[in-house]
């Protein structure tokens, strides 16, 4: 029988940080704040007005709620072990914090890839836009985002939890998949091939999604006006930037996981192994809060009124 769950990982990165852990501690503790109150009210505001009830803020919103779910997944555990001493993880706590960030990972690049299509048909097909993009199928589209990171990286994982463990050394502020295998018993060429093969399977329909939206959306740009290809640009560069952001971090922490990075000094293998995890879901709402049209004067209404109300106040103290 496999006790393997009952031991504890050594999570080694942590050394690096010693000196100013409690430092560290107060600036996760302010980033996954931010990050919860910037994601909840995106949320609150689009389910609050039914004029933003639109595909795009529909998809918009499950991936606030992606950001929140995987930013919950990282921080709360990274915070509990900046303050402990020994920096050790139980196995069992480690393979279920690399179930969530793994499906986190995989779930935004599924929602990002189904945000590509919604500004492809919006660009290619305006006139059919909300034929095409009914509420049944933005329904089964965000179903199918949420869906497919489970059943798939449930399938891949299986594999890693068939393995005994017999190593305790994991050089991260958080567990992954790849450095648990090679904590691992088993063979780890195997395992790696196969999760090389499954990895391409993951990324490789929501990649060939993006791909395919963009190449048909920038071909039909060609052919408009300078000034609407300018309009039709501005829809894309949230989305754009969004990808962007969250491509670097996840190639950066795939690539670490499997070659050899000591040429890069530990401090900015942390920082970019973090990356993924912590930008995009604080630089997302901001992206799409302040860079969408309808969401950003929606924001204004509420900050003006919010500043008129606050006036209102003021004037009535000060006449009391």
């Amino acid at each position: 029988m496999d006790n393997s769950s009952s031991l504890t990982l050594t999570m080694t990165a942590y050394a690096v940080v010693e000196n100013y852990k409690h430092f560290q501690f107060v600036v996760f503790l302010l980033l996954y704040l931010i990050t919860i109150a910037l994601n909840v009210q995106l949320i609150a505001l689009i389910c609050q007005n039914k004029d933003l009830h639109l595909p795009m803020n529909v998809f918009t919103s499950v991936l606030s709620v992606t950001e929140i779910y995987g930013s919950t997944a990282l921080l709360p555990a990274t915070m509990n072990l900046l303050l402990s001493e020994t920096y050790e993880i139980t196995v069992k706590w480690c393979k279920t914090q690399i179930f969530f960030l793994h499906t986190y990972g995989s779930a935004e690049f599924c929602i990002l890839a189904v945000m590509g299509y919604d500004r492809y048909v919006a660009i290619c097909y305006p006139l059919h836009y909300h034929t095409i993009m009914c509420t049944s199928r933005v329904s089964k589209l965000v179903a199918l985002a949420c869906i497919y990171p489970v059943v798939v990286f449930t399938s891949f994982f299986s594999l890693t939890l068939q393995q005994k463990v017999c190593g305790h050394i994991m050089p991260k502020l958080y567990c992954v998949n790849m450095e648990l295998v090679k904590n691992s018993c088993a063979n780890i060429a195997y395992i790696s091939t196969v999760g090389l093969i499954i990895l391409v399977l993951f990324i490789g329909p929501q990649l060939l999604m993006i791909v395919f939206s963009y190449v048909h959306i920038f071909r039909v740009c060609r052919k408009l006006p300078k000034k609407s290809q300018v309009k039709a640009f501005k829809t894309c560069i949230p989305h754009l930037l969004s990808l962007a952001n969250y491509t670097i971090g996840t190639f950066f922490e795939i690539i670490s996981s499997r070659f050899n990075m000591s040429y890069i000094a530990q401090e900015a293998r942390i920082f970019m192994s973090l990356y993924f995890i912590i930008i995009p879901p604080i630089a997302n709402p901001l992206l799409y809060g302040l860079g969408t049209q309808v969401i950003r004067v929606h924001v204004l209404r509420i900050f003006v009124k919010y500043m008129n109300l606050s006036a209102r106040t003021s004037k009535a103290a000060v006449a009391a």
